[in-house]
This record gives C-alpha cells, structure tokens and sequence, in this order.
C-alpha cells in the first residue's frame, strides 16, 4: 500500500512549460519578420530581370522581320507572319490567365500618327514585356530596356517617346 501511494504523489515533471513555449514562438515570429520581407525583394527583383529578358529575347526577332521586309509595319506578336509563329517559337507571350503567364504584351511599329514627329512609318518598334506586374519595354531599333515600369509603356507610344 505504501509504494502505492508514492506512486500516485510523484508526479512525472517532464515537457516544456508554457513560458518556454511562448519564447520559441517569440523567436520564430522576429525570424519570419525578417525572413519574408527579405524574400519579398527577391521575387520582385527576379520578376523585373525576367520581364527584361523577354524584352531582350524579342528584339533579334524584330530586327530580322525588319530584314525580311525592310519595314516594321505590320509587325505583331502573333498570327501567320506574328513574331512568335515565324521567327521565335520558344517566345513567352503574355496571357491574362488565370493563371497569369508572363512574357512579351506589346509589339508596335512607328504609325502615320508619329510622321508628325519626324519618324518614318515603320521605322521604329516598341516591344513591352510583363511579369507580375513589373514591367520592362524597349523602344528601338538600338534602344536600351528600360525596367521597373509601372505600365505598358508601348500602349501610348509614339515615336520613341515612352
């Protein structure tokens, strides 16, 4: 009876209290605090590299559609003569989704509209690219990529004013 009775007042003290729990929650929270907005900047950097790249991969094929037909009216993206189907069919083409597929949005040539401005029709290209939201666009030919754009900047552009 006696050993029976130690036994029900010993208790088992093993585990971890309340306090040291909150502390290693404590702990992991700063962590994650410093962690996400970290990686946060990442992507978005990663997101603006990638829309220049696909801006970069299209302009040889702007250059050469030039070459076939010494003009770069009639250029676009898609179709029979499109960039994508004619010069470049590994070319990412942007789809509104979901889900959301990054690559090339627009690809302009210089209009009637901008001969107002001293540049022949077909003379000049736009090509704009978006992944995320973060945009890039070039204005050519022989333009620099331009990057961290809040918008196509190809959709109101004249003349390579962007």
């Amino acid at each position: 009876m006696h050993s029976l009775r130690q036994r029900l007042n010993v208790r088992d003290e093993s585990g971890f209290t309340l306090i040291e729990l909150l502390v290693v929650l404590i702990i992991i929270g700063v962590l994650l605090a410093i962690a996400i907005p970290s990686y946060l900047g990442f992507q978005k950097s990663a997101q603006q590299t990638a829309a220049a790249s696909d801006v970069r991969q299209a302009v040889p094929d702007a250059e050469a559609y030039f070459a076939d037909n010494n003009t770069y009216t009639g250029i676009a993206l898609t179709g029979a003569s499109g960039l994508k189907s004619y010069y470049d069919n590994g070319m990412k083409v942007f789809a509104a989704g979901p889900p959301e597929v990054p690559g090339i949005v627009t690809v302009k040539a210089s209009t009637a509209a901008d001969a107002a401005t001293g540049a022949a029709i077909g003379q000049e290209y736009c090509i704009s690219a978006d992944d995320n939201g973060n945009w890039s666009h070039v204005s050519g030919p022989g333009g620099t990529v331009q990057t961290k754009e809040s918008s196509d900047q190809c959709a109101a552009w004249t003349n390579g004013v962007s």
